[in-house]
């Protein structure tokens, strides 16, 4: 009598089809067993940290439960290349854009908290007052724009970060700081008036 053995090499398109019909996600595990070092090599060659390029190839993998679902997939290992590659992408524009904030922040740190042209003070008397008062400032803003200018100013969080921690999006996030800044900067003019 002939035995039915279930066959371990099947394809990726046997795979990917499978998948599709069962949402059986040990299935996209056998993929992820298959292509893990593929896709890992990828994001070495754009990251080049180990942990973080680990992270990225499970972020892929996780993501492919639902790319799957969602889109017609005819060559596999290029394809997963692609996603591989923006991922890393994504990635990079992040930690670039959050690089850029933190520099940009420490830039403006002394223009955020004085301003030269309205204050009449000495130097140092200006950044004392400002200190002083900016408990007061912080509660005269609303509750939003409080928030995202601790988060983001304080806790040195991204937009993206604030945006995720307050369920605002990230547009009324960049609203909320650019107003917080503006009636923060007029408050304290106006301790000095």
């Amino acid at each position: 009598m002939l035995k039915l053995f279930k066959r371990t090499t099947e394809s990726d398109d046997e795979l990917i089809e499978q998948y599709r019909r069962t949402h059986n996600s040990e299935i996209v595990g056998r993929l992820f067993e298959r292509y893990a070092s593929f896709a890992f090599a990828i994001c070495m060659k754009y990251v080049k940290d180990k942990e973080i390029c680990r992270d990225l190839t499970m972020q892929v993998f996780e993501k492919l439960l639902d790319l799957l679902l969602r889109f017609e997939v005819k060559y596999f290992k290029s394809w997963l290349y692609q996603i591989v590659k923006n991922q890393c992408l994504m990635y990079l524009r992040t930690e670039k854009k959050l690089f850029k904030d933190a520099n940009q922040f420490k830039n403006d740190q002394q223009s955020f908290m004085e301003n030269e042209n309205v204050l009449h003070l000495e130097e140092k008397d200006e950044k004392e007052i400002n200190l002083e008062k900016l408990p007061e400032a912080m509660n005269s803003l609303s509750e939003n724009q409080r928030i995202c200018i601790e988060q983001f100013y304080l806790k040195e969080k991204s937009y993206s970060e604030v945006s995720k921690n307050t369920g605002f999006t990230l547009n009324e996030v960049k609203s909320f700081i650019q107003n917080g800044k503006r009636n923060l900067k007029i408050y304290l003019t106006s301790v000095h008036a």
